[in-house]
């Protein structure tokens, strides 16, 4: 199945099961607290690192790679993604640069987020 298609299919999945789980979560805590996104992001960095360790290190195969990595915690949630990027820097020692990146990008996607807001408005 070309690589295209793993990572539509993943996405598709991974898109549907973060909506589903963040409401199941919903029905526990109020909703004046992400709590559905933060738990989506904790299980999505969690489990980017797992596989990408089990993918990469023990497999290295590039069709999981492209359904998991790619489609299905891309589409369960991005952040997943940055959490590894930011790990890797971390792990590699490159301390200044992990924290630039956390600031960064925390920093610019709030000013992004409340500027579409603003010019949406």
């Amino acid at each position: 199945m070309p690589s295209v298609l793993l990572i539509a299919l993943g996405g598709a999945i991974g898109s549907v099961l973060r909506y589903l789980l963040a409401q199941f979560v919903h029905l526990f805590f109020e909703r004046g607290f992400p709590m559905g996104t933060l738990v989506v992001n904790f299980i999505g960095s969690f489990l980017i690192g797992f596989l990408s360790v089990m993918i990469f290190r023990r497999v290295s195969h590039q069709a999981l790679s492209c359904f998991w990595l790619i489609g299905f915690l891309g589409g369960f949630t991005t952040f997943s993604t940055f959490s590894l990027d930011t790990v890797n820097l971390m792990t590699s020692g490159k301390i200044v640069v992990a924290v630039t990146n956390v600031l960064l990008s925390v920093g610019l996607c709030l000013l992004a987020t409340f500027l579409g807001i603003w010019l949406a408005d």
